[in-house]
C-alpha cells in the first residue's frame, strides 16, 4: 500500500517509543513482537540486543522516523498493533509486576489517545483485508482453483485413512507443497521426508519461515518442540517457524514454547481441512495466527476461534 499520509507527529513518535519499551519486560518477547509486526524484518538486523530496551526501541524508532518515506507503513503498524494490547498479565506476574503493568498501560493509553487520527488508516487496512477476502472468494469459484483444492483434499483424506507411515509422509509432503504453491508462498525445494517428519521452508510477508510437519498418533511433545526451536535458533534472526502436527500438540509443549526466544506458530489437521474446504485461505490463516502470537503470546490459535472472532 503506497503512503500519501502526512508525517507522524513527534509527540506520537515519543509515545510509540515509550510504549514499545514498556509492553514487554524480556527482550526475547520484544524481539518476537517486532518480528511479527514489522514487514521489513531487515530493520531488526540493525538492532544491538545487548543494549538496554529503552535504547533498542529509541534507536529503532528514530531510524524509522528518519527514513519515514520508506518505513511509515511499519511505524503505523507498530502504533495500531500496540494500541490493540489490553492484557498486561504477563507483566503482572513479574517482581514488581503491578508497577510494570501500570507503566505499560499508561504508555499504551497515551499512544492510543494521540493516535486517534490514525483510525482512518486502520479502517482502510481493514477494508483492504475485507476486499482481499472477497477477491479470494471470487477466485475460489474459479473451477481450476477449486479443482486443485479438491485434488489436494482427496490426498489429505488418503493421508488420514492410511496406516502406512511412509505413505502418510509422502502424501503429507505432496499436500503441503501443493498447498503452499497454490497460495504463492514459495515453498523451497528442500521439502523432504524423514520418517513421518517433513522439513521445509517458505516465504510469507517477506519473512522466511522454517517448516516442520509431523503425522503421529501421539500429541507433539516438549521434546519435539525443543528440537524445532533448536533448528530455529541456528537460523538468521528474522527466521520464524511453522510447526504442523496433524493430531495437535500437548498442553505442556505449548506452554513451554509460548513467548519463546524465536517466534513459532502451530497448525493442526483442522487448520488444513479448513483451507482445503475453502472456508479460509492459507494466507489469512497464517496472518491471523502470526498476529495472535505477536499480540497475546498464543502460538496455537485454533481454527474455530479464528472463524468465531473474525466472522469468517
Amino acid at each position: 500500500m503506497e503512503t500519501t499520509l502526512k508525517k507522524i507527529s513527534a509527540a506520537a513518535i515519543n509515545c510509540l517509543k515509550e510504549s514499545l519499551s514498556t509492553i514487554y519486560w524480556f527482550k526475547s518477547d520484544l524481539r518476537s513482537f517486532l518480528l511479527a509486526t514489522i514487514s521489513d524484518t531487515s530493520l531488526l538486523a540493525r538492532i544491538n540486543w545487548s543494549e538496554y530496551k529503552i535504547n533498542i526501541c529509541g534507536n529503532l524508532i528514530n531510524y524509522m522516523q528518519l527514513h519515514e518515506e520508506t518505513y511509515q507503513n511499519d511505524l503505523l503498524k507498530l502504533i495500531t498493533e500496540i494500541t490493540k494490547i489490553n492484557d498486561f498479565s504477563h507483566l503482572e506476574k513479574l517482581d514488581g509486576g503491578q508497577e510494570k503493568a501500570n507503566k505499560a498501560k499508561k504508555a499504551v493509553n497515551a499512544l492510543r489517545e494521540i493516535s486517534k487520527s490514525f483510525v482512518e488508516i486502520q479502517k482502510k487496512t481493514e477494508e483492504l483485508e475485507k476486499r482481499r477476502r472477497t477477491e479470494y472468494e471470487k477466485t475460489l469459484r474459479n473451477k481450476e482453483l477449486k479443482s486443485k483444492l479438491d485434488e489436494l483434499k482427496h490426498k489429505y483424506f488418503d493421508l488420514i485413512s492410511s496406516d502406512d507411515p511412509q505413505k502418510r509422509g509422502f502424501l503429507l509432503e505432496k499436500v503441503l507443497k501443493g498447498l503452499f504453491q497454490l497460495f504463492d508462498l514459495d515453498p523451497k525445494a528442500s521439502f523432504k521426508i524423514v520418517g513421518e517428519q517433513i522439513d521445509g521452508a517458505f516465504t510469507f510477508e517477506n519473512t522466511d519461515f522454517l517448516l516442520e510437519a509431523k503425522w503421529t498418533k501421539e500429541l507433539i511433545s516438549i521434546g519435539d518442540m525443543d528440537a524445532f526451536a533448536g533448528k530455529l535458533a541456528r537460523k538468521l534472526e528474522n527466521t520464524l517457524g511453522l510447526f504442523i502436527s496433524i493430531n495437535g500438540f500437548s498442553e505442556d509443549s505449548i506452554k513451554a514454547h509460548t513467548s519463546g526466544r524465536k517466534l513459532m506458530i502451530l497448525m493442526d489437521g483442522s487448520d488444513l481441512m479448513a483451507v482445503l474446504e475453502g472456508r479460509i485461505d492459507l494466507i489469512e490463516l497464517l496472518y491471523r495466527k502470526k498476529r495472535c502470537a505477536s499480540q497475546t503470546g498464543n502460538i496455537y490459535l485454533r481454527i474455530h476461534e479464528i472463524m468465531q472472532n473474525y466472522n469468517i
